[in-house]
């Protein structure tokens, strides 16, 4: 009986074994800061789209805490829009088949702005009361200051797309929220918008910015996802519809 007993332990051993290699196996790899792409893919699949076109205003580094690399590894298209000049080669390389862009997100008539350049790319911003918040800090410090072009998001998606990108992921640093605000909503009703809506911290608590949630709601869109740093909105026209 004791024999027995341990065959009975041992298989059941080996059993978890193959069942653990089988969940690492189907595990999908992220490139997001937390997840968004996972979310994002799982959306999209169930909604029966397999590839998408997005734009992608702040990409940053192109393959790390990056919403779309993830659509592009799977054969999807897109506009990648990056303000720092230096950043430029590094996405074009690592994304030869999207439309990169060397610019910033205008709000207002003017051609250039100032991009406030940290130590830590990731802090780049336009807003110049963003950017005094977080030298504040002590912990990081400008390294420089640019003046980058400017291009208005209607004249991104008139310029790059047929009609409207399927996704528009959007981490520019203090400025989300006046940059969809200008967005011409009627005649471009993107599908799915992933934005940063936590406010900036030096810790894991980071105060959630509802002024965003409350707009995208007013112009049509429900909460779809939250991960605590971004939120991913649902045009509810597009999710609604049977297909």
């Amino acid at each position: 009986m004791i024999i027995i007993a341990l065959i009975k332990k041992l298989a059941r051993k080996i059993i978890n074994l193959f069942k653990a290699e089988t969940i690492y196996i189907n595990e999908i790899n992220s490139y997001s800061q937390a997840g968004e792409d996972a979310i994002l893919s799982f959306l999209f699949k169930d909604k029966k789209i397999d590839k998408i076109n997005y734009l992608d205003l702040g990409t940053n580094t192109p393959d790390d805490c990056n919403n779309t690399y993830t659509f592009y590894k799977n054969g999807s298209k897109g506009v990648c829009v990056e303000a720092d000049v230096s950043l430029i080669p590094v996405i074009k390389n690592k994304r030869p088949n999207d439309v990169v862009i060397n610019a910033g997100v205008s709000v207002s008539e003017l051609n250039e702005a100032p991009l406030y350049v940290f130590n830590i790319k990731g802090l780049n911003t336009f807003d110049s009361l963003e950017a005094q918040n977080r030298v504040a800090s002590g912990k990081y410090s400008i390294t420089e200051i640019v003046n980058v072009p400017l291009v208005k998001i209607n004249n991104l998606i008139a310029n790059n797309f047929n009609s409207f990108p399927d996704l528009l992921s959007i981490d520019i640093e203090g400025l989300d929220l006046l940059v969809l605000e200008s967005l011409d909503f009627d005649n471009y009703p993107i599908p799915v918008i992933c934005v940063e809506t936590c406010q900036y911290s030096e810790n894991h608590i980071r105060p959630k910015d509802i002024s965003i949630a409350r707009f995208l709601t007013s112009k049509g869109y429900e909460l779809y996802a939250d991960t605590y740093i971004n939120s991913i909105f649902v045009n509810k026209n597009w999710f609604y519809l049977n297909k």
